[in-house]
């Protein structure tokens, strides 16, 4: 037997606490998830927004989706109202419960190493998808539909000067 030197004292009655009530504290019985406490689902159009940005900020990617595509976009652009280009242009997703796919048509600029660009591409769209959205990025499947000349932007502002 120990002394600790302090008189033997009758032991006091105290209020019992919260957990010895067989009550459970505040959050007991939750887990630590508040995921587990409802579910969220991502629209395939966020998915492919955020796709979309992500991929136009890659040096080296000149404009999203096919000549029709693009053809449509800069006509949308033209109209008061339109909405001006579209983010997802070039974009299409399939969204899981958990995991998504995303298929990207890209034009290029000329001269830039496109195995170079699409890999930036495909790093930049994973990373910024399940950062956003926690969902896993099984693919990012990339169409390099054109490869954009420095002097085609000028040509049409040639014809126009000269009707």
């Amino acid at each position: 037997m120990t002394d600790t030197g302090q008189p033997n004292r009758p032991e006091t009655t105290r209020a019992p606490s919260v957990s010895e009530l067989g009550r459970k504290p505040l959050g007991a019985g939750h887990s630590s998830d508040p995921g587990s406490r409802g579910r969220t689902t991502i629209a395939d159009g966020v998915v492919a927004k955020i796709a979309g940005m992500a991929a136009r900020d890659v040096p080296g990617v000149h404009a999203m989706g096919g000549g029709f595509a693009r053809g449509m976009g800069a006509v949308r652009g033209r109209v008061p109202g339109a909405g001006g280009k579209s983010v997802t242009s070039g974009v299409k997703v399939e969204v899981g419960e958990v995991q998504t796919a995303v298929d990207l048509e890209i034009v290029v600029e000329y001269g830039v190493s496109i195995i170079e660009v699409a890999g930036d591409v495909r790093q930049n769209v994973i990373a910024a998808v399940e950062r956003m959205t926690g969902l896993e990025v099984v693919e990012v499947n990339i169409a390099v539909s054109d490869v954009h000349l420095p002097d085609e932007e000028e040509e049409p502002e040639q014809e126009r000067r000269v009707e």
